[in-house]
């Protein structure tokens, strides 16, 4: 994999990757819709609106991998949610495709799952249920990865991102932690690991509290190195000063599932 495009490169996600991928990927183009405050005078970057499909056109063009971490990261009303993560996902594959690209690692989110129960402990192959209009957009993304690897032939990893950070700042965060490094082991994974065709993994650490099932990239060789349970003390020491959430306390998502929220199901059907 020689030539890697990182899209957001300007996000949270983003600036952290530009410390860790350049030993791996020293050919990495960045691009976001904005410069980067702290761009470097060795990084190259390409400015590019992900709804302008010639402007993708460009940032794809000669790239062997993409690293597709743009769009819009929180929730937000239908229309910023249709242009940056629907209409800017679409024209990176299909931008893609046409510039013959081969594999593509698309930032999917954990909020693809985020009604899920907290006591439900799931793997990948669960129904999606989405907590917000922000969560629909990464299910639609991971179903189109999955039309241009049966289609077309890319070669996808759709990774489910919890909470990327160097120390998870509450109970929830430290469930869903993934420490920096091991995103980059998952994206080392989904750009170079011969075997990918198309699959999805879950972003999180090796945490004891986990729940998720990520055998899937286990059998892939994942060995995540980062464990939540290290950091523990501090993560309840934070959860101590938020406020109690009925709605969020219960659900995988959080705030994310207590947004908006009314008249759904409070509480999910009782195991049998």
């Amino acid at each position: 994999m020689q030539r890697v495009l990182l899209t957001g490169a300007s996000g949270g996600i983003g600036t952290r990757l530009r410390e860790l991928l350049p030993p791996l990927y020293p050919d990495l183009r960045l691009s976001d819709l904005t410069t980067p405050k702290d761009l470097g005078a060795d990084e190259e970057f390409v400015a590019a609106d992900l709804a302008d499909m010639s402007a993708v056109e460009r940032i794809v063009e000669g790239m062997d991998g993409i690293i597709h971490m743009g769009g819009f990261s929180v929730e937000g009303p239908w229309d910023t949610i249709l242009q940056s993560n629907i209409v800017g996902t679409y024209n990176l594959f299909e931008a893609a495709r046409r510039k013959g690209v081969k594999r593509i690692v698309f930032a999917s989110s954990n909020h693809v799952v985020g009604f899920y129960p907290r006591d439900q402990h799931i793997g990948i192959d669960v129904t999606a249920l989405p907590d917000t209009r922000y969560g629909v957009s990464k299910a639609f993304g991971e179903s189109l990865g999955a039309f241009y690897a049966y289609k077309f032939g890319l070669e996808v990893l759709c990774l489910r991102i919890g909470n990327v950070s160097d120390q998870p700042g509450n109970l929830r965060l430290a469930a869903i932690w993934l420490k920096p490094e091991d995103l980059v082991q998952l994206i080392r994974i989904g750009l170079e690991h011969p075997d990918i065709r198309y699959e999805i993994f879950y972003g999180v650490s090796g945490n004891a509290g986990s729940w998720w099932d990520n055998s899937v990239a286990d059998r892939y060789g994942y060995k995540p190195s980062g464990d939540s349970a290290t950091v523990i003390e501090a993560a309840r020491e934070g959860q101590a000063k938020l406020k109690a959430d009925p709605v969020g306390d219960y659900y995988q998502g959080g705030h994310f599932a207590a947004q908006e929220f009314d008249g759904g199901l409070l509480r999910a059907p009782e195991k049998k």
